[in-house]
């Protein structure tokens, strides 16, 4: 049997395609430099942009901005951040403020707090004074508020005190389910609820 041998260019064209594909994956997910400007690993104000241009729609027109697509710029931008939130913290039960957690009481948990109150205010910015989302800014209300409840009961710093470690399980346990709850909410909106 004779051997072939690849050439230069046939040998470089799986390459291509894979360059070409991750390329495409970053213009998708967002994933360029302006997605994480502050290199903290927290999504900068996306969709942000989608939203301000429905607040204007119709300005002096008397036209209304359609709401299912308002709710749905709504959501595409806080699932960013729930989306970040979850795959640096975890969710549930494979959060550090999971009860089950042993990092309930570290600053691990305290991290996901502060990163989880803000995805909730966030979501509570983007609708402010927007009817059809009375789900979600009960569920955001109650995240930014146990969110600070964990923060200023000192969890984060492993309290020896058995009422003191109680009292923050709840918060925690508020938190560890927030994106969900989060992503919930803004489900919801989109029912205009």
């Amino acid at each position: 049997m004779t051997e072939t041998r690849r050439g230069p260019i046939r040998a470089a064209v799986p390459l291509i395609a894979a360059a070409a594909l991750a390329a495409l994956a970053v213009l998708v997910t967002g994933c360029g430099a302006d997605a994480d400007r502050d290199g903290d690993g927290r999504p900068e104000s996306a969709g942000r942009a989608a939203l301000a241009a429905d607040a204007d729609t119709g300005a002096g027109t008397g036209a209304t901005p359609d709401k299912a697509r308002i709710a749905e710029n709504v959501k595409s931008a806080l699932e960013v951040r729930i989306s970040t939130g979850e795959g640096r913290f975890g969710s549930g039960t494979h959060s550090p403020c999971a009860s089950s957690s042993p990092k309930v009481f570290t600053e691990e948990c305290g991290e996901a707090a502060d990163y989880t109150r803000e995805a909730a205010r966030f979501a509570l910015d983007e609708i402010d004074g927007r009817s059809g989302f009375a789900t979600l800014g009960a569920t955001a209300r109650k995240l930014d508020k146990a969110a600070a409840t964990y923060r200023d009961l000192g969890c984060a710093k492993n309290p020896a005190a058995a009422d003191a470690r109680k009292a923050c399980l709840d918060p925690a346990a508020v938190v560890a389910q927030g994106f969900s709850d989060l992503r919930d909410g803004a489900n919801v909106g989109l029912a205009g609820k």
